[in-house]
């Protein structure tokens, strides 16, 4: 080789390696780059790749009666589950498919790969399924839609081939399922109402749902599984769900190439949920729903009323009981409810919780708001005498009745709402005018919402206007619109928990309103809005008060009468326009003792045939009466020892 081309040569090489050299260089820096500087980087898209995280619900929290009586708790569920992770059931999954591939192929028939994979999943979980049938006597079959949707969705979590068994098959299957089987039993909560349905529509339920974790736990950029968890549906459970949900768990597992797990590396334990206390008294809330049991002679049987019943305390205004009927038994509800349970609690109309969604016509008590604003607005005195005839004939001849057809002559105030006379209403309505008697309703808050912490508390209550009539209906406000708005008849529309709270509210002379569904210590009592007058003098709330125990006494109130006991009351009956004829509605409110106010109670009872009678002493006192001796029978230090005579009557 010549020297230039040499020197040539030698060049060219000197190029190459310093290429080669810049090459290597630029590789050593990219390695080391990769693994000095984006190590961290790396090692979680590893980690995303091969972790998942599976997410595990807390037990709820208790719920309490006033007394610390468990009304809502927690009881084990027992399924049996096939370990899908197993080595053993993986490998049934593929030497399955094998064989029912070479079976179509030996048949020289077609088969769709998907297809055959979910039959052979489900074929294994099925001879899983048959040694458990042998154990327990049954004959459940595997659904294989559902095996194959858990292992699309939740290959990490055991697949439940019986859901929910009982506590004797439970123990079979303990002491039967070898150690090392892939099938074992598994223990989940379930939520539990020892008292059934009592109080059902006030405690409510809860429905399942898949979890959605929460933020504060680890492994949020990870594939997450979650078992079902419960949320509030209704009530109690729904209102204070958050405080009784607890803080879930959660567990990573390192998997292999096909998403089963191999080994668990990082685990949190559930949290359970705070207990509440409510203020219901269980002993209160049975003796209430058990009076709305009745005997039908007609039927020759036991009978429930339809309607609804609250007992408040006077002083801080807590729900003691609260009745709605007809109900449903909460264990129905839970794991889940069956579509012949809800169309069962449907048809009776039982979903609804009357005490707060129910709207009425108040009837006859609303006869005392009627007095307040006749009194407060100066248009009769306590001595104003009305004459009743049996009847009120308005200036165009339309006639309006007295429920007592005979009259019952001259009458003063509290003997006007002793006897209940429409007619002495009819004419202190008149004279008092709409704008007063509606204003007064307001100011009582019989417009409104209470506030009581439950959900679903209708806001649709009426309260009619002059302006409100027009809006409604576009007519003017008549001299008979009056004369039904005084007896508490007509648009007017309230719920029983407003009635309760309205009677309490009388019982005490002064206006406090949102009652409680909690528990309240004395510091929250105390720090409660103030409260604000009725308005009334002592001589003129005295006057309502005489009314109310001659109801008792001498009037239509006489079956609340407990011995002992002094008892304020008033009956009504209101009617409601259905299917061409009319359905009548029994109410009662009542509070005691008079002397020192404790409680107060609501009850009206829905009649269910059109045209039939149905009067407050007769369908709703009982209850009432009912309910307040379980009251007085725990409170023995308020009974007197003789009959309390009546209070301030002449």
């Amino acid at each position: 080789m010549k020297p230039e081309e040499k020197m040539k040569y030698q060049g060219r090489l000197l190029l190459f390696y310093g290429l080669l050299g810049l090459m290597i260089a630029t590789l050593l820096a990219g390695v080391g780059y990769r693994q000095l500087i984006e190590t961290d980087q790396f090692s979680e898209r590893v980690k995303v790749q091969n972790h998942r995280r599976i997410v595990t619900p807390a037990p709820r929290g208790n719920i309490y009666d006033r007394e610390g009586r468990l009304l809502v708790g927690n009881k084990p569920k027992f399924s049996a589950v096939v370990y899908l992770s197993d080595s053993g059931v993986r490998s049934a999954f593929r030497n399955e498919y094998r064989i029912l591939v070479r079976d179509y192929r030996e048949r020289g028939e077609k088969y769709n790969t998907g297809r055959l994979q979910k039959l052979a999943r489900a074929n294994v979980i099925q001879t899983y399924l048959d040694d458990v049938n042998r154990m327990l006597g049954l004959e459940e079959k595997v659904d294989v839609e559902k095996v194959s949707s858990h292992l699309n969705y939740n290959p990490l979590l055991p697949f439940p081939i019986i859901a929910d068994l009982t506590r004797e098959e439970f123990a079979v299957l303990l002491e039967s399922l070898p150690v090392e089987s892939p099938v074992q039993v598994y223990v989940s909560n379930q939520r539990n109402y020892p008292y059934e349905s009592t109080a059902s529509h006030t405690l409510g339920y809860v429905s399942s749902t898949f979890l959605t974790p929460d933020e504060n736990l680890p492994g949020e950029d990870l594939t997450t599984f979650a078992e079902k968890g419960t949320f509030g549906r209704s009530g109690v459970e729904r209102q204070f769900d958050e405080i009784l949900q607890g803080e879930m768990g959660m567990e990573i597992w390192v998997v292999d190439p096909y998403g089963f797990q191999v080994e668990s590396i990082e685990r949190r334990y559930p949290t359970k949920g705070s207990d509440i206390q409510l203020s219901l008294d269980i002993d209160l809330q049975t003796a209430a729903e058990d009076a709305f049991w009745v005997w039908n002679d007609k039927e020759q049987k036991k009978i429930e009323h339809v309607g609804a019943a609250v007992m408040l305390d006077v002083n801080t205004l807590e729900v003691l009981a609260m009745v709605s009927k007809p109900d449903y038994n909460l264990n129905d509800t839970t794991p889940f409810i069956s579509n012949k349970t809800f169309q069962q609690i449907e048809e009776a109309g039982g979903w609804q919780n009357r005490a707060i969604q129910g709207l009425y016509p108040p009837g006859s008590p609303f006869k005392l708001l009627t007095s307040i604003a006749a009194l407060k607005a100066q248009t009769i005195t306590p001595e104003t005498m009305h004459y009743c005839p049996g009847y009120y004939r308005h200036p165009t001849g339309r006639i309006q009745y007295c429920w007592k057809r005979s009259g019952h002559e001259e009458h003063i105030l509290w003997e006007g709402i002793r006897d209940s006379c429409n007619v002495y209403f009819y004419l202190t309505g008149l004279e008092t005018g709409v704008d007063i008697i509606s204003r007064e309703a307001i100011y009582m808050g019989l417009a409104d919402r209470t506030g009581i912490n439950l959900p679903h508390e209708t806001g649709h209550m009426i309260i009619p206007t002059r302006d409100w009539k027009k809006r409604r209906f576009d007519r003017s406000w008549y001299p008979g619109d009056t004369t039904n708005l005084s007896i508490g008849q007509g648009f007017t529309r309230v719920t029983p928990l407003q009635m309760a709270l309205f009677t309490a509210n009388i019982a005490r002379n002064e206006i406090t309103t949102k009652p409680s569904i909690l528990k309240l210590t004395p510091s929250a009592v105390k720090n409660r809005p103030p409260s604000k007058s009725i308005g009334l003098t002592d001589e003129q709330h005295q006057v309502l008060i005489d009314g109310m125990i001659g109801s008792v006494q001498l009037g239509s109130s006489k079956r609340v009468q407990i011995p002992g006991v002094s008892i304020a009351a008033k009956t009504g009956t209101a009617e409601v326009a259905k299917d061409g004829g009319k359905i009548e509605l029994a109410w009662m409110v009542a509070f005691a003792p008079v002397e020192d106010p404790r409680v107060a109670i609501a009850v009206i009872i829905e009649g269910q045939e059109l045209n039939q009678n149905f009067f407050g002493g007769a369908h709703a006192a009982p209850i009432a009466r009912a309910t307040l001796d379980a009251y007085f029978q725990k409170h023995p230090e308020l009974v007197e020892q003789s009959p309390t005579a009546s209070v301030a009557l002449p």
